[in-house]
């Protein structure tokens, strides 16, 4: 069954929108104290609201587009050989537009506070680094960070969806795989791996944010290109 490129692209711009308006919802609205620090549901919870997103819209249009909801795994499926080069690019759109639109629902809910509400400067589940935010880790640990973990992350997703990967568990693998991820870089980045995640709030914060935003694009790209090229190195062959 051929499915339209229409349906790939809302496909990926509703998952993008439900992991950006739950995950960093869940940071924001439950779980990040006025002071940026981790309170209500914690790391734990706030890593599995992250890895539990994946995990519902894996199964729920995974038969659609593949739920990818990432530019960098787009990229590293592209560099796989799995899809085209103009099925990324509608795929990062997609992504890039849900990611947007889920942040400016989260802002819409969190400006509706009735004591007022004043966004910090890595307001909305932001990612950031350095002087004032979390542990204040330097850039190197934060580009670092992404980096790996996104090689990770992509490594896990190419190889539990190849020929050689159990299909029907590969959700729930790769949504685990998020939660350790995210219990990892919360303290260090607020964790990323996703340059879609991180645009739509950073646009919204604005400040150093948005001025940070440039490590949450390049890394996750780094990560998920040497993904690709050691998932190629080592995939055993359909012959």
């Amino acid at each position: 069954m051929e499915i339209k490129t229409s349906s790939k692209f809302i496909a990926e711009l509703i998952g993008t929108f439900g992991l950006v308006l739950f995950g960093c919802g869940a940071a924001v609205v439950a779980g990040v104290d006025t002071m940026g620090g981790l309170s209500g549901l914690g790391l734990l919870g706030i890593s599995t609201a992250f890895g539990l997103s994946v995990v519902v819209f894996a199964y729920a249009i995974g038969g659609i587009s593949g739920c990818h909801i990432n530019p960098a795994v787009t990229i590293g499926v592209l560099l796989a050989g799995r899809m085209s080069v103009k099925d990324a690019l509608v795929y990062i759109v997609a992504q890039c537009l849900g990611a947007l639109l889920g942040a400016f629902v989260l802002q819409q809910i969190v400006s509706g506070q009735l004591v007022g509400f004043t966004p910090g400067e890595w307001a909305f589940g932001s990612n950031g680094w350095g002087k004032g935010y979390q542990n204040e880790y330097g850039t190197a640990a934060a580009f670092l960070t992404e980096a790996v973990l996104t090689f990770i992350f992509l490594f896990v997703i190419l190889a539990t969806t190849s020929h050689v990967g159990n299909g029907t568990m590969a959700g729930l693998a790769i949504g685990l795989t998020l939660v350790l991820i995210h219990l990892v870089a919360i303290p260090i980045t607020g964790t990323s791996v996703n340059p879609a995640r991180s645009l739509g709030p950073a646009l919204f914060a604005g400040g150093q944010a948005l001025a940070q935003l440039w490590l949450f694009v390049m890394a996750p790209i780094v990560g998920a290109v040497l993904a690709a090229v050691a998932w190629r190195a080592i995939a055993p062959s359909t012959n």
